[in-house]
């Protein structure tokens, strides 16, 4: 039966929205119209355990003053129907309605409505772009996405149990008490606006703190993750007495604010206890002074004091309630510094998907500085890149040359479109990038990167990255192209998972750099991309290896359109044209031979690089 409860909210259905940028009550409204329902629900729920809890110490008194006015042979006999509506509320209503809340707390909302935020948080948040992500800590980010859902649900789920008390019991308590004597209302009354004022000076200290605190553990969270992602530098550097320093500044500055919070905490339970004991004490000498006066019956005492006690058992609820909520609420509102951020560079609202027919590319007047700010008063700032114009024909290999620095890696990335350019276009067959899908764009370009990162899983599922439907004969297949079919064989992990089901570690750090670069390659290969990129492809391949993969890349390179950078020039000597780039701007174009008797920039490059590769000079590559 609970099974059909649980299946009323998939928290992973449908295609999320990013959350609108419109502050904390619309973050919180933007999930909650998504389960107006539930939430009713769960409002009319809350508000009836309330009632029903209020009628405990109204049956109290009730019985007492029964008894007191009647004999045991007339009170069934003229009050049994009473007796048994108080027994039935009790005994089934009262329980049911309990099951009822219950039932969409810990079956709906805990599991479901949780795991939905996380989804749509971690759904939007994937998609932002790269810069996005190297501007944060990995750890602080991942922490903000997880934490927000839960924060987020139980501030609700306990805004709406404490405030249905809060109104329901303390106007019902009221009313049952001048119903017996207007005097009884007066020390409720008096704690009431005492409790006002308290909440008014303790809840937005509070909420300040609690925002502060928990700021300072998604610091915290990610400067740890920050040490464990680069474990192997801190070893290799013997710094681990500096990381224990990098940690500890994080756990005494949020021991600092913590702290803060708790004092703020104690002094909010130390009020509110000092003045539910003189509630009870109060109310209990109204009582006795009204009963002795004979103003009201033993069963008006016998409500108004337990009215009292339960008030206090509620008010420190509702007290604690409102602590763990505002620190919830301040976990969200971290959480909103990482999830309700407009998306950077998003698609445009009419993006096309990206048609490739031949591969050529075109960029047209392409300039790029990230950004940055420029003076001409106090001096410019250098862009990186200056009025690029180039056309890369279909099927055109080029390699891109130039010291560090030049606009290699940036002229890589404006084309994947991780940034957009300050001013020109890049166009593939004759499409605009800028005005296409930003994944179709990139599923029409294969790269393999200097700096390989492998997904913490299977050999055989981080090949088949490149192609979802590819079948295990396809993967073997690739793999074998990349020259790591052998290798990969010989695996086994800490799981005794062996061969392609083997896993490589967080990055690929259980591979050796050569064996996660043939991984890549691999992945490259089931892409089979009409574009392809080369980053340094082989540099962390031994001379051995490369030679054997650089035939399986001339193989991989026939008919796309090829880019490839890398600072050896040998590897790339071979390509039909190659570019030159220094200070952002395109020094030279054309092939090995030609550039080399035109004896400029590049000339200079393959004289100084010519010295490593022995003697052969100039004769080294054939062209």
């Amino acid at each position: 039966m609970l099974r059909r409860f649980e299946a009323l909210l998939n928290p992973t259905a449908g295609t999320p929205a990013p959350p609108p940028d419109a502050g904390l009550v619309g973050f919180y409204w933007f999930y909650i119209r998504q389960v107006r329902a539930l939430t009713a629900a769960l409002f009319i729920f809350g508000g009836l355990i309330a009632i029903l809890d209020t009628m405990i110490p109204a049956f109290i008194g009730r019985v007492v003053g029964l008894v007191s006015s009647n004999t045991p042979a007339t009170l069934f006999r003229d009050h049994g129907a009473v007796l048994l509506g108080m027994a039935f509320t009790m005994l089934i209503l009262r329980p049911l309605v309990a099951l009822g809340h219950g039932v969409l707390v810990n079956q709906i909302v805990n599991p479901g409505f949780s795991n939905m935020i996380r989804w749509q948080n971690h759904w939007h948040v994937v998609r932002q772009s790269w810069t996005f992500f190297q501007n944060d800590f990995a750890g602080r980010i991942a922490n903000r996405v997880l934490q927000t859902g839960p924060a987020l649900r139980e501030s609700l789920v306990m805004a709406f149990d404490a405030a249905w008390y809060i109104l329901v019991y303390g106007s019902s308590a009221l009313v049952l008490l001048g119903r017996l004597d207007w005097r009884l209302m007066l020390p409720m009354l008096l704690w009431f606006a005492c409790y006002a004022g308290m909440l008014r000076y303790f809840v937005p200290r509070l909420r300040d703190r609690s925002r502060r605190v928990s700021e300072m553990r998604s610091t915290l969270t990610g400067r740890v993750v920050d040490s464990y992602t680069n474990i192997l530098t801190v070893k290799l550097f013997a710094r681990s007495r500096d990381e224990d320093a990098f940690v500890r500044d994080a756990i005494d500055e949020h021991t600092g604010v913590f702290r803060d919070q708790t004092r703020l905490t104690t002094g909010y339970t130390a009020t509110l206890m000092t003045m539910n004991a003189w509630l009870i004490v109060s109310m209990a000498a109204v009582a006795l002074w009204q009963w002795s006066a004979g103003h009201i019956a033993i069963g008006a005492v016998a409500t108004a004091i337990p009215l009292a006690w339960q008030l206090n058992n509620i008010a420190g609820w509702v007290a604690r309630s409102v602590t763990s909520i505002f620190e919830n609420i301040g976990t969200v509102q971290d959480g909103m510094r990482s999830i309700d951020v407009p998306r950077q560079l998003p698609d445009p609202p009419d993006a096309a998907e990206l048609v490739v027919t031949g591969g050529e590319i075109r960029v047209e007047n392409l300039h790029f500085d990230y950004g940055r700010i420029r003076e001409a008063s106090s001096g410019r700032f250098p862009a990186v890149l200056h009025g690029i114009d180039l056309t890369i024909a279909p099927g055109e290999r080029v390699g891109l040359i130039g010291p560090s620095g030049a606009g290699k890696s940036t002229f890589v990335n404006l084309l994947l479109h991780f940034f957009d350019p300050a001013s020109g276009r890049i166009l593939i067959d004759g499409q605009d990038i800028a005005g296409v899908a930003q994944e179709s764009l990139r599923r029409h370009i294969a790269m393999v990167t200097q700096d390989t990162s492998l997904l913490h899983r299977s050999i055989r599922e981080n090949i088949r990255y490149g192609q979802p439907r590819a079948s295990d004969a396809q993967i073997a297949a690739a793999a074998k192209q990349a020259h790591a079919h052998d290798f990969i064989l010989g695996l086994e992990d800490w799981h005794g998972r062996t061969g392609y089901d083997a896993h490589v570690g967080e990055r690929g750090v259980k591979l050796s750099g050569g064996q996660r670069q043939r991984v890549a390659l691999a992945r490259v290969i089931l892409k089979n991309a009409p574009i392809l990129i080369l980053d340094e492809a082989t540099s962390a391949l031994d001379s051995e290896v490369e030679a054997a993969i650089q035939e399986q890349l001339d193989t991989l390179m026939e008919g796309r359109t090829v880019i490839a950078i890398a600072h050896r020039l040998s590897t790339i000597a071979r390509m039909d044209r190659l570019i030159v780039l220094d200070q952002g701007r395109i020094a030279e174009s054309g092939s090995h031979a030609e550039l080399l008797r035109r004896d400029g920039t590049y000339a200079r490059l393959w004289r100084r690089q010519s010295g490593a590769f022995g003697s052969a000079g100039e004769g080294a590559i054939a062209v």
